[in-house]
């Protein structure tokens, strides 16, 4: 029997995190629930989960930090991080991103809303073992072993990224406007607003310039009013 997906719920609130977990278990799931940063901690040690459903405000560290270490570890940096949280401004989701949530979900929010995102963020992250390598001057993507290099120097990208470099790789030099990119790369998803084009496509940028220098910055380029494009000639002139 097909082991159901395990779902890591950091919730301080009882109720909440209760309502969450029945209805996770009636869709399929298996869940684990965590009031606080610690018990999480102790429970990504033993088992890491599938998605990780993971709330702003918690006693002792916040789920903001939390994102942002787990993040940045290698063993938890690909899980998906759905951030809970009563913070509806645009501020406050785009610091959630940028801490490294893959979606931002705002309390008081819809069971079937929620279900909706977990299932799409966890569709969206099976498929990257399909496909061909796909090379861009110095720049190679192989979808079979989840591996991006440029040159001979590997970067490092979480999923959301790699999916966003894989389809700007198909067609460089082609614009996408964020609304095509939405459509493209989370085009399972509904809910997701265009500004977390520009907050993935800065991610991907500093992954780029981690692993080769201020250079890194120019390969994904920037179409004032209109989008981002893979920039081809900055790939071709590091080649030469």
């Amino acid at each position: 029997m097909m082991q159901a997906p395990l779902i890591l719920v950091v919730e301080d609130e009882a109720a909440i995190a209760e309502l969450i977990a029945v209805n996770l278990r009636h869709a399929g799931y298996a869940p684990v629930l965590a009031a606080d940063g610690r018990a999480a901690q102790r429970e990504i040690d033993v088992h890491l989960p599938e998605a990780i459903l993971l709330d702003w405000m918690l006693p002792g560290e916040t789920g903001l930090a939390l994102a942002r270490r787990w993040r940045a570890h290698p063993r938890t940096r690909d899980i998906p991080i759905l951030m809970l949280t009563a913070r509806a401004d645009e501020a406050d989701r785009v610091s959630g991103l940028n801490a490294g949530a893959d979606d931002y979900i705002v309390k008081p929010f819809s069971i079937k809303e929620l279900l909706a995102r977990v299932h799409a963020v966890l569709r969206r992250r099976a498929p990257h073992a399909a496909g061909d390598a796909v090379t861009v001057g110095v720049l190679t993507l192989d979808p079979a072993a989840y591996c991006v290099t440029v040159g001979d120097t590997p970067v490092k990208l979480g999923p959301t990224e790699f999916r966003l470099l894989r389809y700007l790789m198909h067609a460089p030099d082609r614009v996408y406007s964020r609304a095509q990119l939405l459509d493209k790369v989370w085009g399972d998803h509904v809910f997701i607003e265009e500004r977390t084009v520009d907050v993935h496509v800065k991610r991907l940028r500093e992954s780029l310039c981690e692993a080769v220098g201020e250079a890194g910055a120019a390969i994904i380029a920037t179409v004032r009013g209109v989008g981002y494009r893979l920039n081809a000639r900055a790939l071709a002139e590091s080649d030469g």
